[in-house]
């Protein structure tokens, strides 16, 4: 089965791009994760973007409190699983990402 990545807006590629900028000084790169544009600290995977949405790598604190966010879920990239610390956050919250990104970076980073 081929699975079709969703499709993205410039705004959302602005918006990750803004994301990516900021993390950028501490260290974090661009790469690629199962097809879909990831940051990276290192080998580990901090953040993604799938479709118009952001995806982050959390800790059980930060994850509880984005769940409670309009439209917030936890990330399932498209195996009918979702993955335990991964939540995915959309383009109409992307005011939130830095934030996340940020706490992605240090609990991926420990």
């Amino acid at each position: 089965m081929v699975s079709m990545m969703p499709k993205v807006s410039d705004e959302a590629v602005a918006a990750y791009d803004a994301v990516a900028a900021g993390l950028e000084a501490a260290g974090v790169v661009r790469g690629s994760m199962f097809g879909m544009p990831c940051l990276k600290i290192g080998k580990k995977v901090v953040a993604g973007m799938f479709g118009d949405a952001m995806t982050f790598k959390l800790p059980p604190e930060a994850l509880a409190k984005a769940l409670q966010l309009d439209g917030v879920e936890q990330f399932d990239p498209g195996m009918g699983r979702p993955m335990k610390e991964w939540v995915k956050i959309p383009l109409d919250r992307s005011d939130v990402w830095p934030e996340y990104a940020a706490d992605a970076l240090e609990y991926v980073a420990r």
